[in-house]
């Protein structure tokens, strides 16, 4: 099984945005409160002053937070093109690993990390150095997916379907409680309907790690409805 955390095919992901905006499409024709929004919220109730952002993806989020909330992001990526697009929406981005972040200790008042937690090699090591560079009081946004996300899509391809994560609802709290002391899960549960299997094929196609799966997908006619299940932790030393 391909896993989401290998650095090969991270890098090969994230290469440039056409995965990553293929994705993001589907979510938002999605049913249910967005986990992006709540995500925001949890941001907004601490009203931070500089707020990290690791793995920003486009930089979309990051661009919300600096213009609705007034504070200062700087974003951090392992990908040069994650980086320019973060920078072209004009929020100050570096290259840089969360496991080894380039910042002093406690200069953060909020740490956001968006679907990102799951690619990292050493989620350990990459959690302390979050909470390094967290001011004390500060607090950890951190948003994943369940492992059991879009059953009616994933259980078509039987076992080759099952997706595994280092970091998703099912095991993140107990990784979390080791750095934090306050986690607090708030669960996101809605539906995305794919209009028709070339959509759901396309989908599939857009994960690095499932790719080689797309045209395995059977034949189905009409469109298909899926149940999507994120989770939004907020954690506080």
């Amino acid at each position: 099984m391909r896993a989401l955390n290998d650095p090969v095919l991270v890098a090969q992901e994230y290469a440039d945005e056409t995965r990553l905006a293929a994705r993001i499409a589907v979510q938002q024709r999605g049913t249910g409160p967005d986990p992006r929004r709540i995500a925001f919220e949890a941001i907004a109730e601490v009203d931070p002053r500089v707020l990290l952002e690791v793995g920003p993806g486009d930089g979309e989020l990051a661009e919300q937070v600096q213009a609705e909330l007034g504070a200062h992001v700087v974003a951090v990526d392992q990908s040069e093109r994650m980086v320019q697009l973060t920078s072209e929406r004009g929020v100050d981005a570096v290259l840089g690993d969360v496991q080894d972040l380039p910042f002093r200790d406690g200069v953060f008042d909020c740490v956001l990390a968006a679907w990102m937690l799951y690619h990292v090699p050493d989620l350990n090591r990459a959690l302390c150095e979050i909470r390094r560079v967290l001011r004390p009081g500060g607090r950890l946004v951190a948003s994943t997916n369940s492992e059991r996300t879009m059953p009616e899509l994933w259980d078509q391809f039987g076992e080759a379907g099952r997706l595994e994560s280092s970091f998703s609802a099912e095991n993140a709290e107990g990784a979390l409680l080791r750095h934090f002391t306050v986690v607090e899960r708030r669960d996101v549960h809605g539906t995305v309907t794919f209009p028709d299997r070339p959509a759901a094929r396309d989908y599939v196609a857009s994960l690095v790690t499932k790719a080689h799966l797309a045209d395995r997908l059977p034949e189905f006619a009409g469109s298909l409805r899926v149940s999507r299940h994120a989770v939004v932790f907020v954690c506080e030393p």
